[in-house]
């Protein structure tokens, strides 16, 4: 209701963003560093910006997560927070004792220019960080960009820290899974493991943010990435990056680092971009496509193939993570769906050419953008179904049009944790929401005589 008084007129707009389709950078490190077994975020700034980068997490993954803070006050804000974080690691290794802090900067931090390589440094001259500890560290102000980037800069900072070249290469392939639910990362160990190749796969948020209901709370879970495997990640015969925004920076790094050569992806969503993960793997890994991965991908395919009435030139908008919209806006494409507006908050000078690649030229599309821009594309030209994350819900209502949650963040719904949209069964999965709300409108909308049982 709220939206009922978006104009359907466009103006150019360069200084003012309306209703951001992002959050800020510190939430995707703070994610990326859950990836990590015995981690504890830290938050170098301000407790209010702490509790939001937790609450964001908490919200949509329905878990408690733990982070620390470095607590600027007045004076911190003013002198520089270098006493705060130094009081902060000592603590936080005596009482919660974790194996890694991962430090994140905020605006605030950013803003008055502590430098974090060299309190952290101190922090290991003054004895602050324990043999065998570790704090890593990545600059993430929530002035540019957005929650994917800061996924992307703490990756990096995994990699600027654990990785070594012994100069004895293993067979493994290191996978780093992009801004993905964990029931995704877990899909993408699966297919791996179906095919018989030894992974590595960093960050991994499985078992951490959809781990089981016990009765007992375990401050770190049993998932995460452990730390010997990152070390060992730098013998690694390659590396598959899935995603260039999110994971590409960290792969790159790698390469440089350790001379572990990288491959870099669409996000494996949909027939064709699990297609070519699947193949990369079986090239790289030296192995053939196992039968149940074969299986899989069929029932995906059949599935197309039963409903493909009902997904022929309907049209859709989407809004959300640049990796996730190019990946998505491709499948949507293949299924015989019309891909009609593409907006993500992320800037990024090469996401306008990525989706008209993956959905033809004839698409509105904006990289840096918001949900105002996007609302008023969709009131120029009005289409069938919307896929985005909660917050496109206002829009749904307002246009009675049918949406299907997808993306970071989703406040209002469970499952997206524990069900994947990667790989074969999760373009299965995504199949299923797409049918259902089409058919779920053609019910709502059909006359009497046209309510059919069987469609």
């Amino acid at each position: 209701m709220l939206l009922r008084h978006t104009p359907k007129e466009i103006k150019e707009r360069s200084a003012l963003t309306v209703n951001p389709a992002k959050t800020c950078q510190p939430v995707g490190a703070m994610y990326a560093a859950l990836g990590v077994h015995k981690c504890l975020p830290h938050s170098h700034g301000s407790q209010g910006c702490c509790a939001y980068h937790r609450s964001a997490l908490t919200r949509h993954y329905k878990e408690p997560v733990m982070a620390g803070t470095s607590s600027f006050t007045e004076g911190a804000s003013v002198f520089g927070g270098q006493a705060n974080l130094l009081e902060a690691i000592n603590n936080i290794f005596t009482i919660y004792n974790p194996d890694v802090i991962a430090v994140h900067t905020t605006c605030l931090s950013e803003t008055i220019g502590d430098d974090l390589t060299q309190i952290t440094n101190k922090a290991k001259e003054e004895g602050k960080v324990p043999d065998g500890k570790y704090v890593i560290k990545a600059n993430t102000p929530s002035y540019v960009g957005s929650h994917v980037t800061g996924f992307a800069n703490m990756v990096k900072g995994i990699v600027d820290a654990f990785p070594v070249n012994t100069g004895h290469k293993t067979n493994t392939i290191n996978i780093i899974p992009g801004y993905v639910e964990p029931s995704d990362m877990s899909e993408i160990k699966r297919i791996a493991s179906e095919m018989g190749i030894k992974t590595i796969v960093f960050p991994d948020t499985s078992n951490v943010l959809n781990g089981p209901q016990t009765g007992k709370y375990d401050m770190y879970p049993s998932g995460g990435t452990k730390i010997p495997d990152l070390i060992k990640a730098g013998d690694s015969k390659a590396t598959i990056a899935l995603g260039p925004i999110a994971s590409g920076p960290a792969a790159k790094a790698l390469d440089t680092k350790c001379k572990v050569p990288c491959e870099i992806l669409k996000l494996p969503i949909g027939i064709k971009a699990t297609d070519e993960f699947v193949d990369r793997l079986r090239i790289l890994g030296g192995v053939s496509v196992s039968e149940e991965i074969k299986t899989e991908r069929g029932q995906a395919v059949d599935v197309i193939t039963d409903m493909q009435q009902y997904f022929a030139g309907k049209k859709a908008a989407l809004i959300g993570d640049p990796d996730q919209m190019v990946s998505l806006a491709g499948f949507l494409t293949d299924i015989g769906m019309k891909v009609r507006h593409v907006v993500t908050g992320t800037s990024g000078k090469k996401f306008e050419k990525r989706i008209r690649e993956a959905a033809g030229e004839d698409v509105n599309v904006k990289e840096g953008g918001d949900y105002f821009y996007f609302h008023q594309l969709i009131k120029n030209e009005k289409v069938d179904l919307i896929l985005g994350n909660s917050y496109s819900k206002y829009i749904s209502r307002d246009e009675d049009i049918p949406l299907i949650r997808f993306g970071f963040p989703i406040y209002d719904r469970v499952g997206h944790q524990y069900n994947p949209c990667v790989g074969y069964r999760g373009a299965m999965r995504l199949l299923e929401n797409i049918l259902n709300a089409l058919l779920d409108r053609q019910d709502r909308d059909a006359l009497e005589e046209k309510f059919e049982l069987v469609m």
